[in-house]
This record gives C-alpha cells, sequence and structure tokens, in this order.
C-alpha cells in the first residue's frame, strides 16, 4: 500500500521529478564513466608495461638483483630455460643478456641498458617488434645488427643504418668496445624507455665479450595471468636459490597505483552522491511542504506518524533508485561500447608517453563496482530522507489541515 502510494506521490509533481532524476541519472553517468576511464588508464598502462619489456614473471640471482653486473649471471641458464618452457601454462619464456653501457655515437654518447636477446623468443614473450617504426626487428644479414628507440637516436643524432658504438664490462669485468650497425628504431608508449634502452643478438654479444653463452635474466609470459600465482609458485619451489619476481614485486608502484585508485575513486563517488544528496533533500523537502495538508488529515484519520516517517523514506528511496539504475544502465551502455571502440589521445601523446601511458585508451569498469555504488546509492536515499520524514512526522494535524 505505501509503495503504491509512494509512486503516484512521486509522479504528482512530474517536472519537478523528472529534473531530480535527470540530475541522479547524468550524475552517476557522469561518475562512472570518469571511473571507467582513470581504470581504463590503470589497466593499459599495466598491460603496456608487461607486453613491452616486464613480462609476467622475471628470474635474475640474487646478486644480480643487488650489483647489476654482467657477471652475476644465471648458473646453468640455459638449461633452466628450456625446463621452464616446458610447462605448460607458459607461452614461451626468453633469456637474456643484461648490460650496462655506454652508447656513442659521432655526435653525443649516454648511458644505455643494452639487453641481449633471441629475437624469435622475444618476440612473443613482449611486444617491442610490434612497436618498430623503421626498418626490422633483426630481420636482416648485417653483421653486429641492432635495433634502438626513436628517443635514443634523436638524442645520439642517429638514424637507421647508421653506426653505434657501445662500451661495456665483461664477465671478467675488463672493457670492451664494439660497433653496431641499425637495423630498427622502435617507439613504445614511454619516452623514459626508448631512451636508455637497445637491443642486440645475444648470439652477437658472446664473441665479443669472449664469453660462453649466459643468461642474465630469465623473462616469462604465460597464456593466462590467471595462472601468475601458480605459475610462480612452482618456480620459486624449483628454482630456489634463484630469485623470481611477479610483474607486481617489479613494478610495486603499480600495484601501488591501483590501490590508491580505487580509493579515491570511491571517494570521487562519494563526494558526487554527496552532493546529489542535498538535491534530492531539497526536492523531498519541496514535496513535504506542499502537501502539509495532506500529511494532517492522514494523521487526523488515524495514520500512525512512523507510516508517515515510512512512506517519506519509499519515496525518497524509489526516487534514488529509479535515477541509479537510469545512470548506471547509461554509465554501463557507454563503457561497453568504448571498452571495444577505445578513445584516441593521440594529442596528448608526448606527455603520456613521459609517463609510459599508451595514447589508445580502452574504459573498462569491474562488475563489483556497480554493487559498492547500489550500496551508496541505498545508504543516499535513506540519509537524504530523514531531514523530510522528521520534518513531517513533527507536524500537529490540526495546525496542518489549516495550512493551504
Amino acid at each position: 500500500m505505501l509503495l503504491a502510494l509512494a509512486w503516484k506521490n512521486i509522479w504528482r509533481n512530474k517536472k519537478r521529478s523528472l529534473i531530480i532524476l535527470t540530475a541522479i541519472a547524468l550524475g552517476l553517468w557522469a561518475g562512472l564513466f570518469s571511473v571507467a576511464i582513470s581504470m581504463g588508464v590503470w589497466e593499459a598502462t599495466v598491460n603496456a608495461t608487461i607486453d613491452r619489456n616486464l613480462s609476467h614473471i622475471q628470474i635474475h640471482t640474487k646478486e644480480f638483483k643487488e650489483e647489476k653486473l654482467i657477471s652475476n649471471y644465471i648458473p646453468d641458464g640455459n638449461s633452466i630455460l628450456d625446463q621452464i618452457r616446458k610447462d605448460g601454462r607458459i607461452k614461451e619464456v626468453s633469456g637474456r643478456v643484461l648490460i650496462e653501457g655506454m652508447a656513442s655515437s659521432p655526435t653525443s654518447s649516454g648511458g644505455v641498458n643494452i639487453v641481449g636477446v633471441n629475437p624469435d623468443r622475444e618476440s612473443i614473450v613482449t611486444t617491442i617488434s610490434n612497436y618498430i617504426k623503421e626498418g626490422t626487428f633483426f630481420e636482416t644479414n648485417k653483421r653486429n645488427p641492432i635495433v634502438v628507440g626513436q628517443k635514443l637516436a634523436d638524442k645520439l643524432g642517429l638514424k637507421l643504418g647508421s653506426k653505434i658504438v657501445l662500451t661495456f664490462q665483461n664477465v671478467d669485468t675488463t672493457l670492451t668496445y664494439a660497433a653496431f650497425r641499425i637495423v630498427g628504431i622502435f617507439k613504445t608508449e614511454s619516452s623514459i624507455f626508448d631512451q636508455l634502452h637497445l637491443f642486440v643478438n645475444k648470439s652477437d654479444l658472446y664473441p665479443i665479450m669472449e664469453s660462453k653463452p649466459i643468461i642474465s635474466e630469465i623473462a616469462i609470459r604465460l597464456n593466462s595471468s590467471e595462472e601468475l600465482d601458480s605459475v610462480y609458485s612452482t618456480i620459486t619451489q624449483k628454482h630456489s636459490s634463484l630469485m623470481a619476481e611477479t610483474w607486481k614485486q617489479l613494478a610495486p608502484e603499480l600495484e601501488f597505483t591501483y590501490e590508491m585508485l580505487i580509493l579515491e575513486l570511491e571517494i570521487f563517488l562519494g563526494i558526487i552522491l554527496a552532493a546529489l544528496l542535498f538535491g534530492i533533500t531539497n526536492t523531498m523537502l519541496m514535496s513535504v511542504m506542499d502537501r502539509v495538508r495532506e500529511f494532517g488529515v492522514l494523521m487526523a484519520v488515524g495514520m500512525k506518524r512512523i507510516r508517515v516517517f515510512f512512506l517519506i523514506l519509499i519515496e525518497t528511496f524509489v526516487l534514488s533508485i529509479f535515477g541509479g539504475i537510469i545512470g548506471m544502465g547509461l554509465g554501463a551502455i557507454t563503457v561497453w561500447y568504448l571498452s571495444d571502440k577505445g578513445i584516441d589521445l593521440s594529442i596528448f601523446a608526448e606527455g603520456l608517453n613521459a609517463w609510459g601511458m599508451p595514447t589508445q585508451m580502452y574504459p573498462m569498469l569491474p562488475i563489483y563496482f556497480y554493487f559498492v555504488l547500489v550500496i551508496m546509492i541505498i545508504v543516499t536515499a535513506i540519509i537524504a530522507a530523514i531531514y523530510p520524514s522528521i520534518k513531517t512526522i513533527k507536524l500537529r494535524p490540526a495546525e496542518a489541515i489549516r495550512t493551504y
């Protein structure tokens, strides 16, 4: 009975009800869309970082993590590489040689991270080969080919086909100089990465270093990120003498950013709902003041004050939930559409690349966020109804009936 009466009361003043419904719907739509964009940016940044060079899991020696020396390579690394590759949960494994060195050109020089890879394996573990803007990813017969970032090429004044000299420390700690020819130039979402990293074929490094085939890093790509914890547990048990780390441990700032992002977004939605709360309260208060005489008559003929209280509460609740459903529906449709089409932010490419963010962003929103929002709407509706309801039940029937 109260629900039917509340529904009729809501639409007695259609213009006022439609205005507050529109405000609730648009407020929640804007809030959800903003949240989805923020979540999409974070998700895209994480995926880009994993795809670019981080991979899902990395393995090093404990000494290498502390000192970053080429001499701290993984003992019997190639054998371990073959063992890990046999795991059906793993898509591919790449054994890398990591060296901190110096890159020089006729015009300039700078510190770089030299990454020795097997091009075929690396193309599966990471997507670095997809970022090639000029040339190829080692698809050449030239001697000592090298692939560099666009930012580094610009800094050193290099182009496709230019010669670059690398200076680095050997396994026996002696300095070595070697000339390489640029066969590819890549450009990723991170300008910092492009300036500091260059790739060479590790089979070319071994003769230069006069070293046997060694591996200083094992990068693992999984078939599914959902297998991350189980694969990590298996690797740590089998190779306890080595240091295995997931992408969350390798880039803890991304995990921390996610936790802070969720908190900030919940606060953001809370602020939007707080603003809507005042609008709902004002609307319901106006509705109550327009019906003072009506409430006086209802209480005079025997309707208990608690039922009057719940009548106002139900009206507010229905109004808020109805507007919330419309807002969440619009938000869900918008997010679903743009999650497939994406949003092109290439106009802000320079600023985004400085932070390692991609220029194509796909909004996304976890399902649980909708449930959180429903709870927040219910709480908002209850709080918004309290003052108008108390105002109503404090009316004196005799005085209220004489009110026009």
